[in-house]
């Protein structure tokens, strides 16, 4: 039981850490109504460990946060980015369809995060909203679906809980 409890918290860490390394590593396309967050392409890991829903939120939070600190995005967006981004990770998760898993992140943060972004900038929202859509759809099925396809592969090997 400990030892699984480890593997979950480590997997969660280690999936945070990714996610805001990618974040920050790209910060020129990580934030702003026109986003292509790399790191979004981890998205997908719910599909194979639960332990990706608050690692993912936390790579979140800290990224967002990290994103304030730079002057890129709203304090707000470290509450409603980061929570877009734990509810698109936990429908990740219960969707059965393997094509269909990047999908939550593009329709949840087109929603969530466009609508925050056309009220915080005045910009049209269903502009605001398609442009985010778009930047994630490019991610979630450019690199995301992928990921998702080489780790289907390998994840008795990576995503061990034992």
């Amino acid at each position: 039981m400990r030892k699984r409890k480890t593997a979950y918290l480590t997997q969660a860490a280690v999936i945070g850490a990714m996610y805001a390394a990618l974040t920050m590593a790209f910060t020129f396309s990580s934030f702003g109504v026109v986003q292509f967050r790399v790191s979004e392409a981890l998205t997908v890991l719910p599909a194979f460990t639960p332990a990706a829903i608050p690692g993912l939120f936390a790579g979140c939070v800290i990224s967002n946060l990290f994103g304030y600190i730079a002057g890129q995005t709203f304090l707000i967006d470290i509450f409603i980015g980061s929570s877009a981004t734990l509810l698109a990770a936990w429908l990740t998760r219960i969707i059965r369809i393997r094509a269909l898993k990047p999908l939550p992140p593009v329709l949840v943060n087109a929603i969530i995060v466009g609508a925050e972004l056309s009220y915080m900038l005045k910009y049209p929202l269903f502009i605001a909203m398609g442009q985010v859509a778009l930047g994630e759809l490019v991610i979630c099925y450019g690199l995301g679906y992928p990921l998702l396809l080489i780790l289907d592969r390998h994840k008795h090997k990576i995503f061990k809980q034992d």
